[in-house]
């Protein structure tokens, strides 16, 4: 992957508004406070994913701060904002909120940044989770290479769809908001799902539900 750690004017100006709001963009499904649909919202989320066909994307777990130090080395996770031990926590959590509801994913994939695959390792071990550049940080990654990769998450969304089963992708608040429009806390998740017949743009992707961390 090539790296560029100098944004430009635009870029700086985009991440910074992506960190201050979410919009409110979710795909022409109502996204409710309380989950996906009416009654229980794990248990509703549960069901779309046995379902098949859709992506689960969430949202690293927490890592205190905004941006990674400079001059950090994607290969060491020492020069990376990490997660801290709340963080951990929380993927813990999500590994558990799988299990109890006996779900296990077609395929889990990462951001290469240590602080997504370790959300991503803690919850569904080590030898589940395959680290995917697509789901990198804009920040670090190269502006010419950032629009393909966003194309890339689109394709493999609408394939999903075709292929059943579902996919858990751990990424980063600004891949999220270029993706959808919209954001998460700290290890939240959207649930996508792709049309193959639309173009290759948001709108190819609907929002069905936003997934909340469970109550510890």
């Amino acid at each position: 992957m090539e790296a560029s750690h100098e944004m430009s004017p635009s870029r700086r100006q985009l991440l910074l508004h992506g960190a201050g709001a979410a919009a409110a963009w979710c795909g022409g499904a109502p996204v409710r406070a309380d989950g996906i649909v009416g009654g229980d919202p794990q248990a509703s989320v549960a069901a779309r994913l046995r379902g098949g066909g859709v992506v689960m994307i969430f949202r690293h777990a927490l890592a205190p701060g905004t941006f990674d130090p400079p001059g950090f080395d994607l290969h060491v996770c020492s020069t990376q904002r990490n997660l801290n031990e709340e963080g951990r926590a929380q993927a813990e959590r999500i590994g558990r909120w799988f299990g109890r509801y006996g779900l296990t994913p077609a395929q889990v994939r990462s951001s290469p940044w240590c602080r997504c695959l370790d959300t991503a390792r803690i919850a569904f071990g080590v030898h589940a989770v395959s680290p995917w550049v697509a789901l990198g940080s804009p920040v670090g990654t190269s502006e010419q290479a950032y629009p393909e990769y966003q194309a890339q998450l689109r394709r493999a969304t609408s394939q999903r769809r075709t292929l059943g089963g579902f996919e858990v992708w751990v990424t980063h608040q600004f891949v999220l908001q270029d993706l959808v429009g919209q954001s998460v806390a700290s290890a939240e998740a959207l649930l996508l799902r792709g049309d193959p017949r639309a173009p290759d743009g948001r709108q190819a992707l609907q929002v069905l539900g936003h997934w909340r961390l469970p109550a510890a």
